[in-house]
């Protein structure tokens, strides 16, 4: 049996740890932000870039998935990119080198795709790019500001 929301979507409602694995029901898990929460673009990088400071990728990933879906058309190819970069370092933290790999670089061709949406909210989309193409999955280190 699935977890479902009122209009009969599945919902995973099990508890996750910081970095979004899994934990048995019943059991206290971290805060998560609620799905499908329309946000401002400033609202998502926002929160987003607190969430990353925070070490809690997972959850940042979340508010630039809400952005993607919600967000108007021409905005999706950022929105998805930076969700994809967030999903990477949740990958690398939970040390799984490939799979950071992976979503890291396919984050930053989205995100570099969509370099001149992404000036429009303050993101160098082609310096962000190239960290996360050039960044060790082994030891992240911080991760840089989206904006400014």
């Amino acid at each position: 049996m699935r977890d479902r929301d009122e209009d009969g979507r599945a919902r995973n409602a099990r508890p996750r740890d910081g970095l979004g694995r899994p934990l048995p029901y019943g059991t206290p898990g971290e805060p998560r932000a609620p799905e499908g929460v329309v946000r401002t673009s400033g609202d998502t990088l926002t929160q987003a870039q607190e969430l990353l400071d925070a070490g809690r990728p997972f959850h940042a990933h979340e508010v630039f998935e809400d952005a993607w879906k919600s967000g108007p058309p021409e905005t999706r190819e950022l929105w998805r990119g930076l969700a994809q970069l967030a999903v990477g370092l949740t990958h690398a933290a939970r040390g799984n080198g490939t799979g950071a790999r992976t979503l890291l670089d396919r984050g930053a061709g989205h995100v570099e795709a969509a370099a001149g949406v992404a000036a429009g909210f303050g993101v160098d989309g082609r310096a962000l790019a190239r960290w996360a193409r050039a960044v060790d999955v082994a030891d992240v280190g911080p991760v840089p500001r989206l904006v400014g």
